[in-house]
């Protein structure tokens, strides 16, 4: 298992393959999904897993599978991808969590550690999320990060928010 990063209440994970049934609990999730395009079934979680390490080939980093670091109970995936935003490839902080797990700050505190280790173990001093406006939970994990809003734009054939962190 190689570890990313360790906070007080979780660890984050490389994800592999063995993933797909956990990840699937969200994917196959309507609620959990309601601002991604659509829900996800079992070949394209697997496929989601592929992307995802090539991410950590090509970039080395993607999104990491995060565990309560007391029990290893699988609670989401939260990470730093490749995203093309206005014509330059810049690296957002993403995040999604069991509907179970929500409003416990697990997004926030994940998503802190992903920016501390963009900039201390990666040199990334310029993170960006992108998020659905109307996505009031996201938009308070940015804010809570850090970030602050930048602009909005056309990406996935809607209308979404830039929030910054730099």
């Amino acid at each position: 298992m190689n570890i990313i990063q360790e906070t007080e209440r979780l660890r984050l994970r490389e994800m592999n393959h063995e993933d797909v049934m956990q990840l699937l609990t969200i994917f196959s999730d309507p609620v959990a999904m309601k601002y991604y395009p659509s829900t996800k079934s079992k070949s394209e979680t697997k496929e989601w897993i592929e992307w995802t390490l090539e991410n950590y080939r090509k970039f080395n980093l993607g999104l990491w599978v995060v565990e309560d670091l007391e029990t290893g109970i699988f609670l989401g995936q939260c990470g730093i991808v490749p995203q093309k935003v206005n014509k330059k490839i810049e690296m957002e902080v993403g995040y999604l969590f069991k509907r179970e797990t929500w409003g416990n700050g697990y997004a926030t505190e994940a998503a802190s550690a992903c920016c501390e280790y963009a900039n201390e173990q990666l040199g990334i001093t310029r993170l960006i999320s992108i998020i659905d406006p109307a996505n009031e939970p996201s938009v308070r994990v940015a804010k809570r990060i850090g970030m602050t809003y930048e602009q909005q734009m056309e990406k996935w054939g809607k209308l979404v928010d830039i929030y910054c962190y730099s």
